[in-house]
């Protein structure tokens, strides 16, 4: 996580009174709603630099575990904003979450919708590292992907279901057109941080404000940097969670785990109109 965030949720669950130009919580107009380990931190941080982009800086989860709490109690959590900004929030499981694209539509079948997708595979480990940091001493990745580490891939561990693109994409088609929808390059997101947020800032209506200039590439953690925070004069890089090293996976459990995603990922090239250039 970036150095400089916004106050954790916990300080943002009253509705204040509106001050006379504060501006007003509004519900959010976009939302990037997926993937987990696919660079949504990232995409967030880097869309915060823009003057018309109020963000919350945590994950609100409303959509997926807190809908009973009522949409007043949602926009409550929002940053205030003007008139011409747009506010936006991030929660990566929503894109995973069944009930998700019929409860965002019922609130507004207008909102924009973003998607930061990875290599499934790449994304897979990712996702691995990440619960192996927290929980030392897990089963080996690939006893974890296949059935009894021999059989066919476990689509139930959520490390790999995550990863059919087209089969969550599949449940919001159902609610939402592909126009409403942006989908993000994870990997484009690190080798061309401007390129990436330019597509973003048009699909939002917005200038391109945020462009190369705000960038440079720290090879030590092998990620795309900010080089000046708002209010700073240091640069700031992703937290210590993020850029993880990855642990060694036998390359034939990585090629046997491609070929299983390789029908979903042409699937999913096809459904977006993208290649993704993963297999």
């Amino acid at each position: 996580m970036f150095a400089l965030l916004q106050p954790a949720l916990a300080g943002l669950g009253a509705v204040r009174p509106h001050g006379s130009g504060s501006g007003r919580r509004r519900f959010p107009q976009a939302l990037i709603v997926g993937v987990k380990k696919g660079g949504t931190r990232a995409l967030l941080e880097f869309l915060r630099l823009h003057p018309d982009i109020r963000a919350l800086g945590s994950e609100p989860h409303f959509f997926d575990r807190c809908y009973e709490r009522g949409l007043a109690w949602y926009r409550s959590l929002m940053p205030r904003t003007l008139d011409g900004q747009i506010t936006l929030e991030k929660t990566p499981s929503y894109f995973v979450t069944r009930e998700a694209p019929r409860r965002i539509h019922s609130m507004s079948p207008a909102t924009k919708l973003i998607v930061v997708v990875r290599n499934p595979v790449t994304r897979a480990i990712s996702d691995y590292a990440q619960t192996l940091s927290k929980t030392p001493g897990l089963p080996s990745f690939g006893a974890l992907a296949f059935r009894r580490g021999l059989g066919p891939v476990d689509t139930a561990w959520s490390a790999v279901r995550i990863g059919l693109y087209a089969q969550h994409l599949d449940n919001w088609l159902r609610y939402f057109p592909l126009s409403r929808f942006l989908f993000v390059s994870g990997e484009r997101l690190v080798s061309d941080p401007a390129g990436e947020l330019g597509r973003v800032q048009d699909f939002l209506g917005l200038k391109r404000v945020v462009t190369d200039k705000h960038f440079y590439f720290n090879a030590t953690k092998g990620f795309p940097c900010l080089k000046k925070a708002q209010g700073s004069g240091r640069p700031r890089c992703l937290g210590k969670s993020k850029g993880r090293p990855h642990p060694r996976v036998p390359e034939s459990v990585v090629q046997r785990l491609r070929a299983f995603y390789r029908p979903f990922n042409r699937k999913f090239y096809q459904m977006t109109g993208q290649d993704f250039g993963w297999d």
